[in-house]
């Protein structure tokens, strides 16, 4: 029989991110959202008219799939796209049902945070020493 390998923290938050990360996707799909349109929807919120390209770097997705994202928002009334012809420059922003979809999904992270710092408190007193310190070192 093997000894067990060591306590690894890198592994661990990979563990524990996926976690967490299954409630978040199973929360949002009553909002018709995964876990990535969540991020790009909040881009977009976010940053007024961002372009295609810049959404596609922020996200570390390719331009096409932003593309699609952006077309499956605007088919779901969520997104505005000013684009003026093809080839023009794009002016994404959310609608007033974008805001609201991402308002519902806000809750939710909220009560995600509550319920993981009420299972989790010394753990979440030491993630939020550790992004403090991250925060302030790039200064």
């Amino acid at each position: 029989m093997s000894d067990a390998p060591p306590f690894s923290p890198t592994i661990m938050l990979l563990t524990l991110s996926r976690v967490w990360e299954a409630r978040l996707a199973d929360g949002l799909k009553p909002l018709g959202l995964t876990t990535r349109q969540y991020g790009l929807l909040g881009h977009i919120r976010g940053t007024p008219g961002i372009s295609f390209s810049e959404l596609a770097r922020r996200s570390r997705i390719t331009v096409q799939s932003v593309h699609t994202a952006v077309a499956r928002f605007v088919a779901a009334g969520l997104v505005d796209d000013g684009t003026a012809h093809a080839g023009a420059a794009s002016t994404l922003s959310v609608t007033a049902e974008g805001a609201a979809v991402l308002d519902r999904a806000a809750a939710l992270v909220v009560d995600l945070d509550v319920e993981f710092a009420a299972q989790n408190p010394e753990l979440t007193d030491a993630l939020r020493v550790q992004m403090t310190r991250a925060l302030s070192s790039s200064d």
